[in-house]
């Protein structure tokens, strides 16, 4: 079973460089490094945790690395600035993979898929699956389901915002053998997550930092990121 430490050792591995810009937004926290633009979801303000950042406004110019430790941190802003440091460094502007949508790829294995957090469009690609949410929809199933639900899971796509909250390896454990996609913008396209069990990484490489900064700090959510760069994924040897 992947434990936090092993997901936490895995990602930060040759991470250098330092941070160049930081901005926590609405939606999206963002962190540039000399080599890539790393993003991770902004915890909603009142979130069990959440204060402010102890040293907001000396960020830019820290190593990447530094920020890794925030995973283990009780407050969620601490942990979303680690993954998107981690993800400044691992989500490169040089990686030309396949540019396929997770959920498609998803799609395509035709069996039993559970959802962990909801996607765009995921209704009309996958409308069998079942869906587990934090504040589950009318057609959604809580948390307390999972243990339920992952049991019979084939296909397994989870969203990556579950790294920054800890829950990864819960859910992992949940459904060892499922074919599991890690999906969204804060996803880090790391082959060593693939020793953890996860099969497809299906993130995004932001090409237009500018217009990614702008539109982070004006609130974008994910359809306003679209245009700042392009889907990729990674898959298993």
């Amino acid at each position: 079973m992947a434990s936090p430490k092993m997901i936490i050792d895995a990602l930060s591995e040759r991470i250098d460089g330092h941070a160049i810009r930081v901005i926590i937004g609405l939606n999206w926290t963002v962190v540039e490094g000399p080599t890539g633009i790393g993003l991770a979801h902004t915890p909603v303000r009142g979130t069990s945790g959440c204060y402010g950042v102890s040293n907001a406004g000396e960020l830019s110019g820290k190593p990447l690395s530094t920020f890794v430790v925030g995973l283990t941190s009780a407050n969620p802003f601490d942990r979303a600035l680690a993954l998107a440091a981690i993800n400044a460094h691992h989500n490169n502007f040089s990686l030309n993979e396949s540019s396929a949508n997770g959920i498609d790829l998803a799609a395509k294995q035709q069996n039993e898929t559970v959802v962990i957090g909801r996607f765009p469009g995921l209704r009309d690609r996958l409308p069998e699956a079942k869906v587990i949410e934090r504040d589950p929809g009318p057609h959604d199933f809580p948390i307390a389901a999972a243990p339920e639900l992952l049991a019979d899971a084939k296909t397994l796509l989870i969203t990556a915002s579950t790294l920054s909250d800890g829950s990864l390896s819960k859910y992992l454990a949940l459904a060892p053998d499922a074919f599991t996609v890690l999906i969204g913008p804060g996803t880090p396209l790391s082959p060593s997550l693939f020793k953890i069990g996860i099969n497809i990484l299906a993130g995004f490489v932001v090409d237009e930092k500018e217009k990614a900064f702008i539109a982070i700090a004006q609130g974008a959510a994910v359809k306003a990121l679209k245009s700042c760069g392009r889907n990729v994924c990674l898959q298993s040897p």
